[in-house]
């Protein structure tokens, strides 16, 4: 009986044993580790290429941490499935999700019923809206330009024949890099081009096309797939058929039959790489799990051109040390003090610096190319670990910022972009997605006044001419607009983002036509409260008379809508302290910057400005 009763006992304690070892691993690697965290995995499918390599470097980088726990699901691209997944995964009680959605838009509204409980993290293919942690993805249009670059390189000014592949008409990322390969041989004279589309974006339907087209084939001098399956499967149709044109694929996965291998092969001339962002996804989820500030909204993956000149070199991040002293040096060279934004944008940055420890030194340029030119030099003589630019305008930087390289200086934009012959002469932008703004302010103006007694007229108040932010939010205005008619610029003109410059255009106007604006879009606060001054001393109620739309997000703009006299304000967060010092920090550890690291922005209007005042911190 005293035997039976110990066996008994010892194998209770096995069972309890099993139990908290089932608790306490991972993976069943046999040791007792903590599991903190439990992270959702939410895949369209576990079948195309790209994502079992998207899926095995989020599991290689979550082995790196012993205290989280994955749970995946497979959609099999069936919408409906991925969304019952979603459902599934929540009622594990998982603290973040994971989600590379098979129909974004289909899934929209799922992931921002989950946003609203814990964090979710979107890969791939952005979702309608922002309700979601972070996006990390590629810039498919960039990946677009990089293959029209690569085919005009190779038709050499010569004109010719381009046949591109695109993947399903549904396919967001393939329109992205279909516009942007359309950018690049538009501007080259002498080619014909013609496309074709291939709904599974498979192998064996890209070859059975090809087939198909037989003797067409004969004067094709170079075909552009959008992956590199479709690429592989035009390359074994163009062989049977006898003909050899050049061939350029995207994705670039290393291994046997991957793009990098087609193009040891011969098969491909060129593929583009497009990162999975798997490594990302765990580092920026246990950021956020672990409440780490400096999280960013968007992640812009970086693409490169693979050839047979470098496929074997194999493009690496260049690494970047702290020189040998205790801390990091920084050089930052800021615009100027030209309105409320961009006082709350200096404030971050000296913050933000002196709490991670960071050594800043700060010069305002006062609006002067020059004099951030000037600087950029100081900083270089001065040897610090990192320059940081906010650029007056965006053109003309190529000879200094060419010295900064070659002194091993990295160097990332903040707040604006910059147009260059090398994008190797910065490392990354940090700050605001400008298009987007545009775009948020006309579906503001297209959801809010409507164009009932003839044509909607706006007049455009523009920033400082030449400067990005200028430049993309008109585009990304009239992008807008060209979808809604109705609404036309009636006038617009110049006020370098200050409050007289607004003020001027104004007097200007009325001074010269008869007031019959509908609409005031300003590309930043200071000048739509400069218009408001003047149009009140002239009689003609802001926010009543004549709505106005302005960019930015102040307190002031919002104490003028509690007022009645803006009418909306798109967010433009000049809180960028936190996310470039976090980025500085990495780059000091090794770590391999993304292309673009956009930050967090919302649009608001008189419904919910007295709320949102009560906690506005600029």
């Amino acid at each position: 009986m005293k035997r039976k009763w110990m066996a008994a006992a010892a194998a209770v304690l096995i069972l309890l044993a099993a139990g908290v070892w089932w608790l306490y691993t991972e993976r069943g690697r046999g040791q007792i580790e903590q599991v903190d965290y439990v992270i959702g995995v939410s895949q369209a499918n576990m079948r195309e290429t790209w994502r079992l390599a998207l899926i095995s470097e989020i599991e290689d980088a979550a082995a790196e941490y012993p205290n989280i726990r994955l749970i995946m699901t497979d959609a099999t691209s069936d919408g409906e499935k991925q969304k019952k997944d979603v459902e599934r995964l929540m009622q594990f009680d998982i603290d973040l999700l994971i989600i590379s959605p098979g129909d974004a838009r289909e899934m929209t509204d799922v992931i921002g019923q989950v946003y609203q409980k814990i964090p979710v993290i979107v890969m791939d293919r952005g979702v309608e809206g922002f309700d979601y942690t972070l996006f990390i993805g590629p810039d498919n249009e960039l990946i677009g330009r990089q293959a029209g670059e690569g085919a005009a390189k190779r038709l050499a000014g010569k004109g010719g024949t381009v046949f591109e592949v695109c993947g399903s008409e549904n396919s967001i990322s393939s329109a992205e890099r279909s516009k942007g390969f359309d950018l690049v041989l538009s501007r080259e004279p002498g080619i014909v081009r013609e496309q074709f589309r291939v709904e599974r974006e498979s192998r064996d339907q890209a070859e059975d096309l090809f087939l198909e087209l037989g003797q067409r084939l004969a004067g094709v001098d170079v075909v552009f797939a959008h992956n590199d399956y479709m690429a592989s499967g035009v390359y074994e149709a163009v062989k049977k058929l006898g003909y050899s044109p050049e061939i350029i694929g995207v994705d670039g996965f290393s291994g046997p039959n991957g793009g990098m291998d087609l193009v040891r092969q011969g098969k491909l001339s060129e593929t583009i790489t497009c990162p999975t962002g798997g490594k990302e996804a765990i580092r920026y989820a246990m950021d956020i799990l672990n409440e780490v500030s400096g999280v960013p909204k968007q992640v812009i993956l970086r693409s490169h051109n693979i050839t047979i000149d470098n496929v074997d070199s194999e493009v690496k991040w260049e690494q970047y040390k702290k020189k040998d002293r205790n801390t990091i040096q920084v050089g930052y060279s800021q615009v100027g003090t030209e309105s409320a934004w961009r006082l709350a944008n200096t404030e971050s940055i000296k913050s933000a610096a002196r709490e991670a420890g960071i050594s800043l030194h700060f010069e305002d340029a006062d609006q002067q190319q020059e004099r951030q030119i000037e600087a950029i030099r100081t900083f270089i003589k001065e040897e610090v670990d990192v320059i940081v630019l906010s650029p007056v305008v965006d053109s003309g930087w190529d000879e200094v910022l060419t010295e900064a390289r070659e002194a091993g200086i990295p160097v990332l934009l903040s707040d604006r972009r910059i147009e260059t012959e090398d994008d190797g002469l910065y490392l990354t932008y940090i700050g605001a997605d400008f298009m987007e703004e545009g775009r948020r302010a006309m579906r503001w103006i297209a959801a809010n006044v409507k164009p009932e007694h003839g044509p909607v007229r706006i007049m455009e108040l523009q920033g400082t001419l030449g400067a990005s932010p200028t430049a993309e939010r008109k585009r990304g205005f009239e992008e807008q607009m060209a979808g809604n008619p109705g609404y036309r610029i009636a006038y617009s003109e110049s006020g370098d983002f200050t409050y007289e410059g607004g003020r001027r255009i104004i007097e200007d106007y009325i001074e010269n036509y008869p007031w019959d604006i509908d609409v005031i879009y300003a590309h930043n606060d200071d000048m739509a409260l400069g218009a408001v001054n003047a149009l009140e001393e002239h009689g003609i109620h802001a926010g009543s008379d004549v709505v106005i739309v302005s960019v930015d997000g102040t307190k002031d703009a919002f104490q003028a809508m509690i007022d009645g006299k803006l009418n909306c304000a798109v967010e433009c967060n000049p809180l960028l302290g936190p996310q470039l010092m976090k980025a500085v920090q990495d780059l000091m550890e090794g770590k391999e910057l993304p292309l673009r690291i956009i930050t967090e922005e919302k649009v608001y209007d008189q419904t919910d400005a007295r709320e949102v005042m009560k906690e506005r911190r600029y």
